[in-house]
């Protein structure tokens, strides 16, 4: 049954919707500039349901980041320090495998691994610190490093892309999460992240992983200095790189927090907008399979309420996570799995555990948690 759409905008938009018909770059301005977010909603939970019936995937994890000292100094992070900064931190490599097995139980599938650009720590380091992993939880799946921190460990060892991502696939690497995009457009990438990758170096590390045979995530950061044409290009571009690779799993949209960065006079996002950027992105992403409503940015009830927007996943338990409460978020640092179901099934959808990759992960018992 229709719902009452209240701007005629939308009408073109649902036919191309009915008939399964890709948006186009004016089509998602226009998702962007409506404010009938129940139509947007329904628009998109059509997409949604198609895809993925009533099911919304969780999973159990952990969040490992080795360090914050970086050499980048972005207007938008809250995470990132230097070496001589008091406050900096660099695990020792027994200090990660340390972390990993803290309250590690045999439900954890998935190690999520970022951490800052060090100047100091090298690709031998890294790869040292993944075997150590893989031999103490070998059947972890080591989610690590972003594309940024890929081309840094190129840069710094003068050798190529392929050949860091290769060294880090014999040390262990499964996948590659899919932070550090920000917003690809170079306007406002000179401003909130100059010291990064540019967006289109970002896009080429992600098709050679991929054209290597890992798959990823992809990110988009929304809600600080950015347009609508520039969120509606970003997610174009990572439409076209799936086009030609097929690499991606989930795109992850990712609120600003502007607490204890550069930028910390801009608002904080809406509840409005943070659920207009997951509807938008089901819609003009039709070839990503999954849209998380990452928790632990967005809070856990806008993430419930996202299920019914577009999103068919909620990430993980996390356990511990700094990049954004560095930032000043107040979600908890961690949900245990039966966290995870409640708000799921209040929300009306099935839970399904799953991996990495999204295959489904059996329990013998329901009320299994992990410690924190």
């Amino acid at each position: 049954m229709e719902i009452s759409i209240e701007d005629q905008r939308l009408r073109p938009i649902l036919e191309k919707v009915n008939s399964g018909a890709r948006l186009n770059y004016d089509d998602g301005i226009t998702l962007y500039r409506t404010s009938d977010l129940l139509a947007l909603g329904y628009l998109a939970n059509l997409v949604r349901e198609r895809l993925h019936g009533n099911v919304t995937y969780f999973n159990v994890n952990r969040h490992i980041n080795p360090t914050d000292v970086c050499v980048a100094s972005c207007r938008l992070c809250a995470f990132g320090k230097r070496a001589k900064d008091p406050r900096a931190y660099t695990m020792s490599l027994e200090q990660v495998w340390e972390t990993a097995g803290r309250g590690w139980t045999e439900a954890v599938t998935e190690f999520h691994i970022v951490g800052g650009l060090h100047p100091e720590l090298t690709l031998d380091w890294y790869c040292e610190m993944l075997r150590g992993l893989k031999a103490r939880f070998p059947q972890v799946h080591l989610k690590a490093l972003t594309m940024g921190e890929i081309a840094f460990l190129a840069r710094r060892g003068h050798i190529s892309v392929r050949e860091v991502i290769q060294r880090l696939k014999d040390a262990g690497v499964e996948s590659l999460p899919g932070g550090g995009a920000e917003i690809f457009n170079e306007r406002v990438r000179r401003i909130i992240c100059d010291h990064k990758i540019a967006g289109e170096e970002w896009i080429e590390v992600a098709r050679t992983a991929h054209q290597m045979g890992l798959k990823s995530n992809c990110t988009m950061l929304y809600g600080h200095l950015e347009n609508d044409e520039d969120r509606v290009d970003h997610l174009l571009k990572l439409r076209a790189l799936q086009d030609e690779t097929g690499g991606l799993v989930a795109f992850v949209p990712l609120a600003f927090h502007p607490d204890n960065t550069q930028l910390a006079h801009i608002p904080s996002t809406t509840g409005f907008a943070d659920i207009k950027n997951v509807a938008a992105a089901r819609l003009l992403l039709d070839n990503v399979p999954h849209i998380k409503a990452y928790w632990v940015m967005m809070t856990p009830r806008i993430a419930q309420v996202a299920q019914r927007f577009g999103a068919d996943d909620l990430d993980g338990t996390v356990v511990e996570e700094k990049i954004y409460h560095d930032a000043g978020a107040t979600t908890s640092q961690s949900l245990r799995r039966d966290e995870l179901l409640r708000l799921i099934r209040d929300a009306g959808r099935d839970p399904v555990e799953r991996d990495t990759l999204y295959r489904p992960v059996a329990r013998a018992g329901a009320t299994l948690t992990v410690p924190v």
